[in-house]
């Protein structure tokens, strides 16, 4: 909200504990090249990759989150990028049908995980939909993103199994090829985001919704500062997203920095390493 000077009202912000599913990277490497990140011939090392992913899973048990963990298989060297499994609303979770046959044999891991915890709808999705990278609850709808990964068909499905309306958005840069690596959601009706990895319609129609949301520069978006987790007070980046840090303590926030380099030659970054799990059964004692 901007107060009679036109600034941005500094709020009292509410930290509301999650629980996310994360997955190890244990076979993380870069074998393959399915988005503009990605480069075989650059080397990577699964040591360090692990290293910066266990600074994050501490950061967010130390912010009072709870973390559970789907075991890695081999030869899903981006099974990682967890938040891509699946998309969970109100106990019910949707599980990805993926684009790019590198990444389908995650499908059945996830569906696993989530059925022999106790999970009673859990679903596969008919169209192609990357789970939590493309879907982004916020403000009582389901932000959708197509355009490189999730097909426009598939928000209809959201729509139905998960009981949420969906606005749809178009992505146009393919630097920016889940809807997570564009924009965040940050505390019921408020979002960051990129407006240049976006059609006209699609800022025309997140300018509507969300009119004070903060816009990132194109610097801190190619620093993954957009694909970041907040709690309601927390917000969790890309520590080399400085300015979006600063907007963020603007308005309330208290951004954490982390440092996933490694992740990031892959196209990933702290929310794709992690999917929230919204009202479901615990796993049995």
């Amino acid at each position: 909200m901007r107060t009679a000077s036109g600034r941005h009202e500094k709020r009292a912000r509410i930290m509301r504990p999650r629980r996310y599913l994360m997955c190890r990277p244990t076979h993380f490497t870069v074998s393959y090249s399915i988005n503009p990140w990605m480069d075989p011939g650059a080397p990577t090392n699964t040591a360090t990759g692990l290293a910066q992913w266990k600074r994050l899973h501490d950061v967010l048990v130390a912010l009072g989150h709870t973390v559970e963990l789907i075991p890695p298989r081999p030869g899903l060297p981006d099974m990682v990028f967890a938040a891509n499994g699946a998309v969970v609303v109100d106990g019910r979770a949707l599980v990805a049908r993926f684009r790019h046959p590198q990444r389908t044999a995650e499908s059945a891991a996830y569906t696993q995980w989530f059925r022999e915890r106790g999970w009673t709808e859990v679903v596969q999705a008919r169209r192609f939909n990357e789970g939590e990278g493309d879907f982004l609850p916020a403000g009582g709808v389901l932000l959708a993103g197509s355009g490189f990964r999730s097909e426009p068909a598939a928000w209809a499905e959201a729509e139905e199994f998960l009981a949420r309306p969906v606005l749809g958005l178009t992505l146009v840069d393919p630097r920016f090829y889940h809807l997570d690596t564009a924009l965040a959601a940050l505390d019921d009706d408020e979002i960051m985001y990129y407006p240049g990895a976006f059609s006209a319609e699609s800022r025309e129609l997140l300018a509507d919704r969300f009119p004070d949301a903060i816009l990132a520069t194109e610097q801190d978006a190619l620093a993954f500062g957009l694909n970041a987790l907040s709690d309601g007070r927390h917000v969790v980046l890309a520590r080399t997203a400085e300015r979006l840090a600063g907007q963020l303590r603007e308005r309330g926030f208290e951004p954490v920095g982390v440092e996933l380099a490694e992740l990031l030659k892959a196209g990933g970054g702290v929310k794709c390493c992690t999917l929230e799990l919204r009202t479901a059964p615990r796993p049995a004692e």
